[in-house]
């Protein structure tokens, strides 16, 4: 599923279900560093994220063999986050957004950004991390729809410490991607940092890799 937003107007106009889809990625593209480690570093507080860390310690060894980044950001939520109710987060999230906008966000990217806004194309962020942490800020950009990451919840709406799905990171991008706008989507841009856009940039006519380099 995707979360999707009222678009940002630009002169009276929002793109329609025609426009062309313009995807950015999120961390380290539009971002200057990992949202997503920054917001539980920023929730937790520095003894609770120290102590946190020290829990990692085996799935961050474990990483060293799998290689598998879905496997220790799950391990990641499980640690931060498991048992927080979904309102509790999703408030946290608004407000680390909030706070932390201007310190995240690339400048050249936004303008990026908000030029393809003026072309009225559909404007959607894929990303990795969780769509809870990241929709405040695709709001605030107003993005047309969001696909992320999804967090798993119990029977009384609480972090599971797992994912509902897979990690939203290499070809899960394209998945994602055909789930909301169809098997044969295209699309007119696409923005990434990492070896884990690749498949999504090579659905694009324009391919930005690591373009955006600005600093708050």
């Amino acid at each position: 599923m995707a979360q999707e937003f009222a678009a940002a107007p630009s002169q009276g106009d929002t793109p329609d279900a025609d426009s062309p889809i313009v995807a950015f990625d999120f961390d380290g593209t539009l971002t200057v560093k990992d949202s997503f480690t920054a917001f539980l570093k920023w929730r937790a507080g520095p003894v609770r994220y120290a102590l946190g860390l020290a829990r990692l310690v085996p799935a961050a060894a474990a990483y060293l063999f799998h290689r598998d980044r879905g496997r220790i950001k799950a391990a990641a939520v499980g640690v931060f986050l498991k048992g927080v109710p979904h309102d509790r987060l999703e408030a946290d999230a608004r407000a680390f957004a909030e706070s932390h906008a201007r310190k995240l966000l690339r400048p050249d990217a936004v303008a990026a950004w908000k030029r393809w806004r003026d072309q009225r194309v559909r404007l959607v962020i894929v990303t990795a991390s969780p769509d809870i942490v990241v929709a405040p800020f695709a709001r605030g950009l107003g993005a047309d729809a969001i696909l992320g990451t999804q967090l798993s919840y119990d029977p009384q709406n609480r972090v599971l410490g797992a994912f509902s799905g897979p990690n939203c990171r290499g070809p899960e991008k394209v998945v994602r991607l055909q789930e909301v706008f169809g098997h044969d989507v295209k699309l007119k841009a696409a923005y990434g940092d990492t070896s884990g856009d690749t498949e999504m940039l090579a659905m694009a006519e324009i391919k930005g890799f690591r373009v955006f380099t600005g600093k708050p």
